[in-house]
């Protein structure tokens, strides 16, 4: 046997044991996770409010997510949110706003299964869109409004990158970072935010 040939029988031995400790998963497993991560905020409305703009400020957010695994490589997400942030740069005081977000995500994993250090990892893309639901506790007045400005509802869409590592067996921890897009969240002159998230989560695979 020549070197050539048994420097190609080491390679394929080398990839195959490379596949077998990656542990691939089978298509239609499934995903739950409880996260907790920080929101950042944006300017709430376009005009000044009494010269400042009111602004949804930086806050903790806490949640849920179900993944639903059709194949190795894809995914599709439903998860849900809680934002207790607050309306703030407003004269009259500031306020707390809770913001509550629904999304449907797709997930592809551009790194299905990957052996690390000895456990398995994975890194995804996600992206979709869902629905946001604003709390206020009091109205926001200024000059610029010809009314008390109230909390409103909005379509929302997000986008990140992620990855997840396997702590034992099928229990994970998944770090990830998404850009927010909200539509609205005040009922008058109000603007879409332009936020970002990143969250932390453990999660269970079964």
């Amino acid at each position: 046997m020549n070197r050539r040939t048994v420097a190609s029988s080491l390679g394929l031995l080398t990839i195959s044991l490379g596949a077998l400790a990656a542990e691939p998963a089978a298509a239609g497993s499934q995903d739950v996770q409880v996260y907790v991560g920080e929101i950042f905020g944006d300017r709430l409305t376009q005009p000044l409010l009494w010269g400042t703009t009111p602004r949804l400020d930086d806050s903790v957010t806490f949640g849920g997510r179900y993944t639903y695994n059709f194949m190795r490589e894809f995914g599709l997400q439903l998860s849900a949110g809680y934002t207790p942030s607050r309306a703030t740069h407003v004269a009259g005081g500031d306020s707390n706003l809770g913001l509550t977000t629904l999304d449907l995500d797709a997930v592809w994993y551009v790194i299905p299964e990957y052996a690390l250090f000895g456990h398995r990892f994975s890194a995804y893309a996600v992206a979709g869109a869902g629905y946001a639901w604003a709390n206020l506790d009091h109205p926001l007045y200024g000059f610029a409004a010809a009314r008390p400005l109230t909390d409103s509802d909005g379509y929302t869409a997000n986008a990140g990158l992620g990855a997840k590592y396997y702590l034992h067996d099928n229990f994970f921890l998944d770090l990830d970072g998404r850009y927010r897009y909200v539509s609205r969240v005040i009922s008058d002159y109000g603007q879409g935010l332009n936020s970002a998230e990143t969250t932390l989560s453990l999660g269970y695979q079964f």
